[in-house]
């Protein structure tokens, strides 16, 4: 499980374009036609760039805006916070700590019990199925998805 942001060079051979323009660009995928927004599987989804753990499926939910949706980070440590006023908007953008992946919004319009709603890029992410975290490196988050079906 990597952790460390590859070069740019690197990111522009292993990402398709709409990966590379989300992530290392700040661009937004068209909403209801991106992978995860309906995406319904137990797992945990990583930075596409870095493999860092950022949201798992248990902490999704459907926003209804097109774009998938969580209530909270895996860990907060892992995502950053950034003033956001780009085309007249006051906004809160969420990158990834290692990555530096931009990700997408946090409002603070989303159910309970945090009451924030990360708007997240399917582009910005990788999906790990639940029977594949353990191989993955990643089964220490196993543990948020007690309960969930492989």
């Amino acid at each position: 499980m990597s952790k460390i942001k590859p070069d740019n060079p690197a990111l522009r051979q292993t990402l398709t374009e709409e990966q590379y323009q989300v992530t290392q660009c700040s661009a937004t995928e068209p909403p209801f036609r991106n992978e995860f927004w309906n995406h319904k599987e137990p797992g945990i989804y990583v930075d596409i760039v870095s493999g860092e753990p950022l949201f798992s499926s248990g902490d999704k939910f459907d926003s209804g805006t097109g774009w998938p949706s969580f209530i909270r980070p895996i860990e907060s440590d892992n995502v950053t916070e950034h003033s956001d006023t780009a085309y007249g908007m006051r906004r809160v953008e969420v990158r990834s700590k290692a990555g530096d992946s931009h990700l997408g919004h946090v409002f603070p319009d989303g159910p309970g019990p945090t009451g924030l709603r990360y708007c997240i890029n399917s582009a910005s992410l990788r999906f790990i199925p639940k029977a594949q975290m353990e191989a993955e490196g990643y089964g220490k988050y196993l543990g948020l998805l007690d309960g969930a079906a492989k």
